[in-house]
């Protein structure tokens, strides 16, 4: 008999979301990150994306960061507005693919960052946004002070998150959908099938809309709103950092 080749045990984070499983696992799935997502989402990730964008409203002269990055689809989207981009993602994985993809365009740049201890001065950035990544994070009301740390008075946080669909029936059919179909897909397309049963876990966990957004009010964030998307299955939120008193 001959000996078979071991095969690596695939990394896959749970609910306890330990920053350096969280972070092996997307290193994992960088490669075909973006295609798994497609097809997973049905195609809606490139809607939730041009939704995200639009609400982010990027302006030549604004220096923006887009955390979770991954592999920089967001970000690009972004940049070609002409504002200054930073991409950034605390998998190594995930910044070498988008450096790979794009490091050529001149005005995006990644970096690897925690969003608990981001690398960044205070008051560095007129817009932060993270998308399908604060979900991830061990500590996200650390998370969001961080990035209210960062951001200038008066810049705005915009949050594309999965949710909660408001009507019973959107629930079934999203459960369903997850419970049944998403493993099946994943083994077919994904390089780490194990890390979507980790998706299903984190978004059965987190928050509703509602709940999210007194958390971003508790964190400092004034005026925040959500709106649903593909009928509640992804919120996107929005806020802003109180002005200092003399540009109120």
């Amino acid at each position: 008999m001959t000996d078979q080749p071991s095969r690596t045990p695939s990394t896959r984070a749970d609910l306890g979301k330990d920053p350096a499983r969280v972070s092996g696992m997307f290193d994992e799935v960088a490669a075909a990150y973006d295609r798994t997502n497609t097809v997973l989402s049905l195609g809606n990730d490139k809607l939730w994306r041009i939704a995200t964008t639009r609400a982010v409203a990027p302006r030549r002269g604004q220096r923006i960061l887009d955390l979770a990055a991954g592999t920089g689809a967001s970000s690009v989207s972004l940049a070609r507005s002409g504002a200054e981009v930073v991409a950034g993602d605390f998998s190594a994985g995930m910044i070498a693919e988008g450096n790979r993809r794009h490091g050529g365009i001149p005005n995006l740049s990644f970096v690897e960052a925690d969003a608990t201890a981001l690398p960044f001065a205070d008051e560095e950035f007129d817009t932060v946004t993270i998308s399908f990544g604060l979900r991830n994070v061990n500590d996200p009301e650390k998370a969001l002070r961080e990035m209210l740390r960062v951001t200038k008075p008066g810049g705005t946080l915009v949050i594309c998150e999965f949710s909660h669909p408001p009507a019973a029936l959107m629930r079934v059919l999203y459960r369903f959908y997850n419970d049944r179909v998403l493993p099946i897909v994943a083994r077919a397309f994904s390089s780490n099938a194990a890390a979507y049963d980790y998706l299903n876990e984190s978004i059965r966990d987190w928050p509703d809309q509602r709940t999210l957004a007194g958390r971003m009010r508790e964190a400092g964030w004034d005026q925040v709103a959500w709106r649903d998307l593909s009928f509640g299955i992804v919120a996107l939120h929005r806020a802003r950092k109180p002005a200092t008193p003399d540009q109120a």
